[in-house]
């Protein structure tokens, strides 16, 4: 038999529950542990839950007592648990803030995935395929002396071919250069013939600029020199480069003329229907060798050279060289 219930009783229950209840809720750390103490007080279960299941053995007068009593119990613990929960919830995002602090005058740490600009792309395409015939890479400085841009390639002072490549001059007899044919006389200077060479690289010309001219483009121009080389020789290796660079293309030499080859010729492919100029090449002058210190009738070789913006804009059907160079996101990702 269960022990008798008295109003008393449960009123002290409900008194000592209110009591518990609000120093468990101050004491609560996290929402878990208030969602927690919830169930444990108020569910149907709870410690709330077993005090008004005993108020039925009370004589029906009491009952609504205890009643009240227990209703103004469950909205008190359950205003409590709101504060609460708020104040919890504050509390974490200070913590939060606090670990996850947001400097947003720090740059951007965050780097987007790129790719080969195209140019480079194109530089290096065209340097490969010259290594696949024989040529090694060799590179000089952009800075040069007007012996090594000028004199040393056959264009000595107050030539006319100086005016189409008018430059920007330095102190002390600098310049930057206007082509990389310097870099086939630095080379020749240090490695006796036989010599079969591709040099790439940043050039510059007083140039306005406009859809096609720039004063500062790129160049790869290549040298060879050994016995018994002939105009065969470099048309077969001009071919044999831009077949493999544009494809299965018309190719056709023009007589033109160069300082420092003789003879010489322009080079067109036949690109979409129409003849495209791409490149000037030549045998090496005579003179060049002999200013060298090589003779002539022991060596013989040819020299070409292409202007790298020229092939990639075919290439990719660019209209205006300037792309190239602001860099332009929308513009570059389409490569």
């Amino acid at each position: 038999m269960s022990a008798p219930v008295n109003l008393q009783e449960l009123v002290g229950q409900l008194d000592r529950l209110e009591a518990e209840a609000a120093d468990a809720i101050a004491a609560a750390a996290s929402a878990e542990a208030l969602e927690e103490l919830r169930v444990g007080l108020l569910g149907k279960k709870g410690r709330l839950s077993g005090v008004l299941g005993a108020m039925g053995k009370l004589p029906a007068p009491e009952r609504p007592l205890v009643g009240q009593r227990a209703n103004r119990l469950k909205e008190q613990v359950q205003g409590l648990m709101a504060e609460r929960l708020q104040a919890v919830k504050g509390a974490a995002m200070a913590k939060r803030i606090a670990q996850e602090t947001l400097d947003v005058t720090a740059p951007c740490s965050f780097v987007p995935p790129g790719h080969r600009h195209p140019l480079i792309a194109t530089v290096e395409e065209i340097v490969d395929l010259f290594a696949g015939l024989g040529y090694r890479v060799s590179e000089g400085p952009e800075i040069e002396t007007d012996y090594y841009n000028f004199t040393a390639l056959n264009i000595p002072e107050h030539h006319p071919a100086r005016d189409m490549q008018d430059t920007f001059y330095l102190p002390g007899d600098r310049l930057l250069r206007t082509h990389t044919s310097p870099v086939q006389i630095r080379h020749l200077e240090n490695n006796p013939p036989p010599v079969r060479i591709v040099a790439p690289g940043r050039v510059y010309r007083r140039d306005a600029v406009d859809a096609t001219h720039s004063p500062v483009f790129h160049q790869v121009e290549v040298l060879a020199i050994d016995e018994g080389l002939d105009f065969s020789h470099l048309r077969g290796t001009v071919t044999t480069f831009l077949q493999q660079f544009f494809g299965d293309l018309p190719v056709r030499f023009r007589a033109s003329y160069f300082p420092f080859t003789e003879p010489s010729a322009e080079v067109d492919v036949q690109w979409r229907g129409r003849w495209l100029e791409v490149m000037g090449c030549g045998m090496v002058d005579p003179a060049v060798l002999q200013g060298l210190g090589l003779d002539p009738e022991r060596w013989s070789g040819f020299a070409a050279g292409l202007g790298v913006e020229r092939f990639c804009m075919v290439r990719h059907g660019i209209d205006d060289i300037r792309r190239l160079f602001t860099s332009d996101l929308r513009f570059l990702e389409q490569f």
